[in-house]
């Protein structure tokens, strides 16, 4: 399995007795909506580079959770709006958002219900969820609101009480990003790995050469041979960099 979000996994190849591993997009941090991410050993293993770069040291999600309840507490009279994908990462948000003990109702933008309720449907508990889209305005005051990214500047959020707008996103570490989209509270919350986790994996893997794509490879190359290991660019034709700040990128 690859930690990633639910339902994502690893490709194993062997052949005369040497093991390629794909590994597609997968982070190292717990996530109770998803099965932790398993390392396989291997000779060659191909790996993403999100976050590729020693700049990305991201925090601990629990820490963020912690920062929006604080503000919530702080502002009661506002309503936080959050940005995040409807596929893994608006799931993880609710999950850490009940593990931290914040149980009343999320209102939710009615794009993230469906993907929600497939969850649930999978032994997922998130707790008691209400469209943000048929509320009355008043409703919502004081509450945290959960809405595809595109959707938090939109005049869809006019009809929240007084938002704080925040966006829930490994990309947030950046500030400049976060004053570019007009986030007011930033959350660094990723499900790809940073900086640390993808050289701890790599390592763990035991693979003599290692394919880097997806990011930032030569930052990555490079510290692979460091390590003593061969690293090289695997570029994929047609294959964008993502990047979860655009409505068109994949969640980071």
């Amino acid at each position: 399995p690859a930690g990633h979000v639910l339902g994502s996994a690893q490709v194993v190849m062997e052949y005369r007795g040497q093991r390629a591993v794909v590994s597609g997009d997968y982070k190292r941090a717990p996530d109770p909506t998803c099965v932790p991410f398993e390392v396989v050993p291997c000779d060659l293993f191909v790996t993403e580079a999100t976050f590729g770069l020693p700049v990305f040291r991201l925090p601990d999600p629990a820490h963020e959770i912690g920062k929006l309840l604080h503000d919530v507490r702080l502002f009661p009279e506002r309503t936080h709006v959050v940005g995040c994908y409807a596929l893994g990462k608006c799931q993880r948000l609710i999950a850490l958002l009940r593990n931290a003990g914040y149980h009343d109702p999320l209102w939710l933008h009615g794009a993230l219900l469906p993907m929600c309720r497939l969850y649930e449907s999978l032994g997922i508990t998130l707790g008691e969820l209400r469209s943000a889209t048929v509320a009355q305005k008043g409703e919502m005051r004081g509450g945290i609101v959960l809405a595809p990214p595109s959707a938090i500047a939109d005049r869809w959020a006019r009809r929240l009480p007084d938002p704080v707008v925040c966006l829930a996103s490994g990309w947030m570490h950046v500030r400049q990003r976060a004053k570019a989209r007009g986030v007011e509270l930033p959350l660094v919350i990723s499900d790809h790995a940073d900086w640390d986790a993808l050289l701890d994996t790599c390592r763990a893997t035991g693979a003599k050469e290692i394919w880097v794509t997806h990011g930032r490879e030569d930052a990555l190359i490079h510290a692979l041979g460091k390590m003593q290991i061969q690293g090289r660019a695997l570029r994929l034709i047609g294959y964008e960099d993502e990047d979860e700040d655009l409505t068109t990128g994949a969640p980071a």
